[in-house]
């Protein structure tokens, strides 16, 4: 006979969930705290091996009841294969007190459920102008008469994946989950097919948890499947039109459709596709929230404009003026973003709780807080609100050094001024973030010293201090964002490679490890790509004594410790040292006067060649092991 351990005696909901039970009937207190219905106790006898033979293992498990819980998701036992009969889990016995009934079991859909609704649907707090909720919408469209096959199928999604990389093995439910995004997909897209299904709630909503479900998963299509139906939702909500904002319903999912824009738009380099007038001026919206959607559609709209300036412009005075022109604009939107911020309410603001001492045996691949500050903010919203605008500064400074560089070729963009500034701009920027990160991952409930600081937001059940996946959500943008920058220490990029794959593998949102994968080097990559899609003849000298391994003047390359003119360490590109990617070689095929057309033809052939193998030199440094990130991906932080 093999012993199987112990088993538990807490009630089902406790063990799932991985906590210690009281064990109080006929309801646990950790049930009642948390506002559900306690599922009961098992009979440890049954479900221990006995004297007379046998192994736990061996035990027939008694058939699942059905749940006395209204559940918010769809009811088993549907025609239509909305049922999840068969992965549900065996269901416990009343204890041997008969006087005490214990109640049934919830089912795995109903667990799912309660799991998602708990970790993702954020809900503003009352009385707190400043906050926001997400997908507050799914609640109302759950409780709907007769929600469409389409929504129920992706919540189902979404609910089952968030609770097979929570609890389990990790793919427990995994089939399950993607044979209703399957089915999802499907059923969405015959939706679409139908003028009066498209301008329905529950299908906008179907498309943006699709989006979400390709995070929490990620898949082998990464980015671009969530791009992709990013985009669907945009266009959806361009044909639905003003009308949709007079429901509650409607202009949650309009809010919910351009928060996603925004991202959408400042990580893929694609302005917004809305006007900028009527996209901001909802009537849910807050003075402080319609000027945040504004600047973010500005720094957007500017990134497009660049992006697509640099691959394109021809040196001459006039476009020397208008890169300095475009210059100028990156710097006066940012000082209007920080003259913004310092005018923000009492209640936007932060605070700095702890400070965190270096430890030289830390692995800070594996630490939660990195040495410095740790920042206490009011909500989960407020944070990503603050974030998100520090990651556009980020962005706009970005642009600023890659003009720079085009205006100063074939000088070193370093030696500049502006390089100085921006330098100190994504310093700061890089440091507020990371000393954020410790109050979104929930340390503030685990340390004794910071509780007194906690300050937790509101979800549509469950507990509201424990970890969350919607905080893993919130932060993939800015740690993706700041990993790849030039400005970081070797030990901050490590720490927050290392906050990624916690995101993957702790708060269960997959796409987290994806991004740990890249190695993009921002903006010093950039602007090698903004030579290799313009001009690839005049390679800066900076860029290509980086590429190639060695200084312009022939020197060795500056130390990681080395210090600069803005006082942080040189941008270099990781991996980079093969003097086969130096470009200027290629300055080297002249355009011979009076050539023949075959001659010519011949070396724009070669050009092509060797500007087809410097991408794709690029593209393989810019991921730390090759196939780990999808090729779309990775080209879109190139933004190629």
């Amino acid at each position: 006979m093999v012993y199987g351990g112990k088993p538990s005696r807490g009630c089902q909901m406790c063990r799932i969930r991985r906590i210690k039970c009281d064990e109080t009937k006929p309801t646990c207190k950790q049930c009642a705290k948390a506002r559900r219905v306690c599922p009961g106790y098992r009979d440890v006898n049954k479900s221990h091996p006995t004297s007379e033979g046998g192994s736990a293992s061996s035990q027939v498990p008694d058939k699942p009841q059905q749940s006395a819980t209204p559940s918010l998701a769809p009811k088993s036992g549907r025609s239509d294969g909305l049922s999840m009969e068969g992965t549900g889990t065996p269901s416990p016995r009343s204890s041997s007190d008969k006087s005490i009934q214990a109640p049934p079991p919830l089912a795995v859909d109903e667990l799912a459920s309660c799991h998602f609704i708990s970790n993702y649907v954020l809900i503003p707090k009352q009385g707190l102008a400043t906050t926001r909720g997400f997908l507050e919408f799914v609640l109302p469209l759950l409780k709907t008469p007769e929600p469409s096959q389409h929504f129920l199928y992706a919540f189902k999604a979404c609910s089952l994946a968030s609770l097979n990389n929570r609890v389990g093995t990790g793919n427990d439910f995994d089939r399950a989950a993607l044979g209703c995004y399957t089915k999802a997909l499907a059923c969405t897209f015959t939706a679409l097919k139908d003028p009066v299904l498209t301008k329905r709630d529950d299908t906008l909503a179907a498309i943006l948890l699709l989006g979400l479900f390709e995070n929490i998963t990620a898949k082998t299509l990464g980015m671009l499947a969530w791009s992709s139906h990013i985009e669907g939702a945009i266009q959806l909500v361009k044909s639905r039109g003003q009308e949709q904002l007079r429901s509650k319903i409607g202009l949650d999912l309009f809010i919910a459709v351009r928060t996603q824009m925004i991202i959408h738009s400042l990580s893929t380099g694609k302005p917004p596709t809305l006007d900028v007038d009527w996209w901001v001026t909802d009537p849910g919206s807050n003075e402080y929230s319609m000027q945040l959607q504004q600047l973010s559609s500005r720094v957007g709209e500017l990134k497009s404009e660049v992006n697509a300036l640099l691959a394109t412009v021809t040196r001459s005075s006039e476009n020397m003026e208008l890169m300095k022109d475009t210059i100028q604009n990156c710097k006066s939107l940012d000082k209007e973003i920080v003259t913004w911020l310092r005018e923000l309410p009492e209640q936007y603001m932060w605070k700095t709780v702890a400070w965190e001492p270096y430890n030289p045996r830390c692995d800070y691949s594996k630490a939660e807080v990195f040495p410095g500050r740790i920042d206490a903010y009011v909500d989960l919203w407020v944070v990503n609100f603050w974030n998100v605008m520090r990651c556009m500064r980020i962005v706009l400074a970005s642009l600023t050094i890659r003009c720079t560089a085009w205006i100063n070729f074939p000088a070193d963009y370093r030696t500049t001024s502006e390089y100085a500034t921006t330098v100190r701009t994504c310093v700061e920027a890089i440091s507020d973030i990371i000393a954020s990160v410790p109050y979104q991952m929930g340390l503030f409930s685990k340390r004794k010293d910071l509780r007194s600081h906690a300050t937790h937001s509101v979800f549509g059940c469950g507990e509201d201090t424990s970890e969350k996946g919607l905080a893993g959500y919130f932060l993939l943008w800015p740690l993706a964002c700041i990993q790849g920058q030039d400005y970081l220490t070797d030990s901050q990029r490590t720490w927050v490679k290392g906050r990624l794959k916690s995101i993957g593998n702790t708060l269960g949102v997959r796409y987290g490890n994806l991004l740990s994968q890249l190695n993009v080097r921002v903006p010093s990559m950039l602007i090698l790509r903004d030579r290799l899609k313009n001009d690839p003849h005049e390679m800066p000298a900076d860029i290509a004594a980086i590429m190639a391994g060695t200084a312009a003047s022939g020197a060795s390359p500056p130390s990681p410790g080395a210090s600069t003119a803005g006082g942080a360490m040189p941008p270099g590109l990781p991996g980079m040292s093969n003097p086969e990617i130096s470009i200027p070689g290629m300055s080297e095929i002249p355009s011979a006067p009076g050539a023949s057309a075959d001659a010519l033809a011949n070396q724009e052939a070669i050009r092509r060649q060797m500007l087809k193998r410097q991408t794709e030199e690029l593209v393989t440094k810019a991921v730390e092991k090759p196939g780990k990130l999808d090729d779309w991906t990775v080209k879109t932080w190139l933004q190629l």
